[in-house]
């Protein structure tokens, strides 16, 4: 099955510390859910929302500019080998061309960063007791 939605492209602006957070907090104290996010690497933020028009005000209020507004296709993907795979297979049979994609939220999320031991220990603190490593 599959749905659209809307994707906004978010300037996060300079590369330091708190962007991200300072986003995702102007869209949290709106009240509205992000249903899925993707962190690019030129400083775009990347987010699918229950209420794509409060995201832009709250966005724009928070002092952050919305470069772009698309609307997106969002599948519905069974969590088992292979599934993702045949989505983007169907997508290149059709010779359509994929600019970006990421997937919605569950229960995890995925961080990355140059200081991976720094950012291992600022979550550390934060994680249950099952999940350490």
């Amino acid at each position: 099955m599959q749905t659209t939605g809307k994707d906004l492209a978010i300037d996060l602006g300079q590369d330091r510390p708190g962007q991200i957070a300072k986003a995702t907090e102007a869209i949290a104290k709106a009240n509205i859910n992000i249903d899925g996010y993707c962190d690019a690497a030129d400083g775009v933020l990347h987010v699918t929302t229950s209420d794509p028009a409060a995201t832009r005000r709250a966005i724009e209020g928070a002092g952050f500019k919305v470069r772009e507004e698309r609307d997106v296709v969002i599948a519905d993907a069974q969590d088992r080998p292979g599934t993702v795979a045949k989505i983007f297979r169907q997508i290149a049979d059709a010779e359509v061309n994929v600019e970006f994609s990421y997937s919605l939220a569950s229960s995890r999320v995925v961080i990355g960063s140059k200081n991976f031991a720094k950012l291992k220990e600022a979550l550390h603190a934060e994680m249950p007791t099952a999940s350490r490593t």
